[in-house]
């Protein structure tokens, strides 16, 4: 059944949300500065593709201190913009029973966007 969503999630957008997120991601790491966030918008990207069967997890051995700063850094360059968009199109979703599904998977984007650092997909 995820195989099965997974398919349908691509088709109707999913490629077109990773393309998005994988070009921003090579658009930032022509700086050295944009290096990590552009490493968080690959994460973005991988779980845009392939969202149903992934979890996300936070990683227990990450760098603390540093990740809620650049947590906060993201926040404010375009992650709150990131999640709202997934937030609303989840919400649009959740109108239907047959878009729930699909709905869940915006929010989990949306989870992920508003703070990527500390996080990994499994």
């Amino acid at each position: 059944m995820k195989f099965l969503g997974n398919i349908i999630w691509l088709v109707f957008g999913g490629i077109i949300i990773s393309a998005e997120y994988l070009v921003s991601s090579l658009l930032m790491m022509v700086t050295i500065i944009g290096i990590p966030f552009a490493i968080q918008t690959l994460k973005l990207a991988i779980l845009a593709l392939w969202p149903f069967g992934s979890e996300i997890r936070v990683v227990q051995n990450n760098s603390g201190c540093l990740s809620t700063i650049m947590n906060i850094i993201w926040f404010f360059i375009g992650g709150v913009w990131i999640a709202l968009t997934h937030l609303v199109f989840g919400i649009l979703f959740a109108f239907t029973i047959i878009g729930m599904p699909f709905a869940m998977q915006h929010f989990k984007l949306a989870g992920l966007a508003l703070t990527p650092f500390g996080k990994e997909i499994v």
